[in-house]
């Protein structure tokens, strides 16, 4: 990777993407500091230092921004908008005639579907603002002091409309932002966005480990050591599980026209380990995060009932029921994400109708039954390896509750290297273009 880097520098139209890509990110990170008016920064930080853990939904919200929405800044909602709003509709595209039929009208249906997520990410925004802003009207400290400013009077609904239209700004910015890296930087501008905001949080994870370290190091020495051999070896397995793939031979039949004869090559099809990405552990992330959810509006108190006591204590991610639950519902969102991928009887048509078939298979629907097979069980081996890289952070947690705060979880990391192996290859395919050898030789 850093050899594609030092490549892709030396040319100078490259290396003009690669400083425009580095200036939105430099923007990103500025208004990721920059908080919104009408509140008190250091009260939404004491909050959320509290509040925003344990796995819930606003741990997730927060390590996805960066830590913007712990401080309350402009890019507080950062791209999860425009990724919740892509993820509804890439779902209803299998879902909704209409939508399908728009996705096989090749680019012109792309441009509209592009439009309509946008619509659908604005609106998103705006209900996600209006969500933060009751959540941070309800923010105190221990000393009583509220997180907004104003709560009383012409005032309140003042401050309320500018808060939540300085969070829907921030967001369209952010995803403006994303597509001018995609238009005139290295490109996969959304990813690279969601990518320095996660890597921005790498450094106060580091520095964690090394005060635990300062602060007790016979026990934390040896720990943090072998945390970061641990993560050494995590990103290696992600990289090699990221390409592995099963490849399906393909041959095609052979064709006499006239003197010429067509046709007869071999090919296959790959079929990624990962091919569904972290989506199924983003789904199961999402569900699994509404119980600790559902307690920031309702506290475990000793007035409690005695089965929402244990409800809470039943989806606590400190639970081994919680780890396992998480587990299974990642395997499950995992299959049904590459069910709506993959139809393997439109492939076996595909495949017919271009005289091309699998040696030893016959065409139709015993073709599209060795593919299913072939699916169930990569699907099989890739949805263990989500539901082992999402829950070992878990079990770390659970060993020792100094570490539950760390964000360099298998999610995390699995997004990171993901996005850098795509901006490599980018870089990479840039490269070709400009180094392809001449009709001349």
């Amino acid at each position: 990777m850093f050899q594609t880097l030092r490549k892709a520098w030396g040319v100078p139209e490259i290396r003009k993407k690669l400083l425009y890509t580095l200036l939105m990110i430099v923007i990103f990170r500025f208004g990721s500091a920059v908080t919104v008016p009408f509140l008190n920064p250091d009260v939404v930080r004491s909050w959320m230092d509290t509040n925003a853990s344990g796995g819930n939904f606003l741990e997730y919200l927060n390590t996805m921004t960066g830590g913007a929405l712990s401080q309350a800044t402009i890019f507080s909602l950062s791209i999860q908008p425009f990724i919740n709003a892509s993820i509804i509709m890439q779902l209803l595209t299998y879902a909704l005639p209409p939508l399908e039929r728009l996705r096989d009208e090749g680019e012109e249906g792309r441009k509209k579907i592009e439009k309509i997520t946008a619509f659908v990410a604005m609106i998103l925004a705006f209900v996600m603002s209006y969500a933060y802003y009751l959540t941070l009207s309800r923010m105190t400290d221990d000393t009583g002091k509220h997180a907004v400013k104003f709560l009383d009077g012409w005032q309140k609904h003042f401050a309320a409309a500018v808060i939540i239209l300085c969070f829907v700004a921030g967001a369209s910015f952010v995803v403006w932002m994303g597509n001018r890296v995609s238009d005139k930087g290295i490109g996969n501008g959304v990813s690279i966005i969601l990518f320095a905001g996660i890597a921005a949080r790498f450094p106060v994870d580091a520095g964690r480990l090394v005060s635990l370290t300062k602060t007790t190091p016979e026990k934390y020495l040896f720990v943090s050591i072998g945390y970061l051999i641990f993560i050494i070896f995590e990103i290696g397995f992600i990289v090699f599980m990221n390409e592995a793939e099963r490849r399906i031979p393909i041959q095609y039949a052979k064709r006499v026209v006239g003197r010429k004869q067509y046709g007869g090559q071999k090919t296959h099809i790959p079929i990624k380990v990962i091919m569904s990405g972290v989506m199924p552990i983003i789904f199961a992330m999402s569900f699994m995060s509404l119980p600790q959810t559902i307690q920031l509006f309702k506290p475990v108190t000793s007035s409690s009932s005695k089965f929402y006591i244990g409800f809470c204590k039943f989806f606590a991610t400190t639970s081994w029921t919680y780890a396992v639950i998480y587990f299974i519902l990642i395997i499950l969102f995992n299959y049904f994400y590459v069910s709506i991928q993959y139809n393997p009887v439109e492939i076996a048509n595909n495949l017919r109708q271009s005289n091309g078939g699998i040696p030893g298979i016959r065409p139709g629907k015993p073709t599209s039954d060795y593919i299913q097979r072939v699916l169930s069980k990569i699907t099989l081996v890739g949805a263990i390896f989500l539901g082992i890289i999402a829950v070992v952070p878990i079990f770390i947690s659970m060993a020792d509750q100094n570490l539950r705060s760390l964000s360099m979880g298998g999610t995390t990391i699995l997004i990171a290297v993901s996005v850098a192996l795509e901006t490599t290859r980018t870089l990479e395919s840039h490269l070709m273009m400009r180094h392809h050898k001449g009709f001349l030789g």
